[in-house]
């Protein structure tokens, strides 16, 4: 049933339901039908009446709400056509916002940049040559195990650090050097607070004569004043990396709990936030360059411990869950 005014439904109205209609049509002929069907055809045309005199209401009620619209229109929006009316006002859309992360680590860049430091970046899938052979990492070493790495063949595997830039960068530049290399890692670690496996490192080198643990002490500490601010605390300890030698480890004094104890630190106070030390001359050598000329040092930082320490965030596991609440707080 289809009609375009008032005046075309009354006369599908009037043939239907009129006095002289088809409805009016099928009662009169119901005297002719068998004494026992009467019944249930009667019905059957009762419903039919009311379903047509609902849909009649609802085409009356249709047209005259168009017909309101289009009189209230301008001319020059007419009805059925698009339109866009200049003076309503526009749409209030949220502002989006990096995330924290990459906020973080724009800043870092910023500040070893401003130090001199040049910007590489590498691919994430990585060849087990330069993830470990060139870093000297031997075959038999722990870090290598199939449980510590997602590998992908034999010798390709998802990068556990952002080192391997350091023999891609050596290899085909000459000394003096000095890089920083951001980007994502991967390691199959169980997620708690503090860890995840998937995360961000800032990997960051210098090559050259007369190079000393005593720059590399330098420029961890500018850093880190310029990061954190003028009270942070630090401190260095002994430790091992294949790729370094001598090695440290630099730890700064909680963010979260200020030095007491919380879960973020595991309960210590302090937070291991970059690896570094001297570099092995078995890597300068493994890249070509004159170990007996040159000394180097590289360091390595994480981005969510950082951020973390930095706002005063107990959960690692908060960057990843896309929880907005937590992440427009950094807009």
């Amino acid at each position: 049933m289809a009609a375009s005014d008032v005046q075309a439904v009354e006369a599908l109205r009037v043939k239907y339901l009129g006095r002289k209609g088809i409805v009016r049509d099928l009662l009169e002929d119901l005297k002719n039908a068998a004494a026992a069907d009467k019944p249930l055809l009667g019905q059957a045309i009762n419903e039919l009446k009311g379903h047509l005199t609902e849909i009649i209401e609802k085409c009356k009620t249709n047209i005259a709400t168009k017909q309101s619209f289009t009189r209230n229109m301008p001319d020059r929006f007419p009805i059925n056509k698009p339109y866009s009316d200049p003076t309503l006002p526009g749409l209030q859309r949220r502002a989006g916002g990096r995330h924290i992360i990459l906020k973080t680590l724009e800043r870092m860049i910023d500040i070893f940049v401003g130090l001199g430091f040049d910007v590489a970046e590498g691919p994430e899938v990585e060849l087990a040559r330069y993830n470990f052979d060139a870093l000297n990492t031997p075959p038999d070493h722990p870090a290598r195990d199939p449980k510590d790495n997602f590998y992908i063949g034999d010798d390709v595997l998802l990068r556990t650090q952002t080192s391997p830039m350091q023999i891609r960068v050596m290899e085909k530049t000459k000394p003096p050097l000095r890089y920083i290399v951001p980007g994502r890692v991967y390691r199959p670690d169980t997620v708690d607070a503090s860890h995840s496996f998937m995360f961000h490192q800032l990997e960051g080198f210098a090559v050259d004569r007369d190079i000393t643990f005593a720059d590399l002490k330098n420029v961890m500490n500018i850093f880190v004043r310029e990061y954190y601010g003028e009270n942070a605390r630090t401190r260095f300890r002994p430790h091992f990396f294949p790729f370094t030698e001598p090695s440290a480890e630099l730890d700064m004094a909680c963010g979260v709990c200020s030095g007491t104890g919380c879960p973020a630190c595991g309960g210590k106070g302090w937070l291991e936030i970059c690896g570094c030390g001297m570099i092995n001359p078995n890597v300068l050598k493994n890249c070509g360059i004159d170990a007996e000329e040159y000394t180097g040092f590289a360091f390595g930082f994480g981005i969510e411990r950082p951020a973390m320490m930095k706002h005063g965030i107990g959960d690692i596991r908060l960057f990843f869950e896309n929880d907005v609440r937590f992440l427009e707080q950094f807009a």
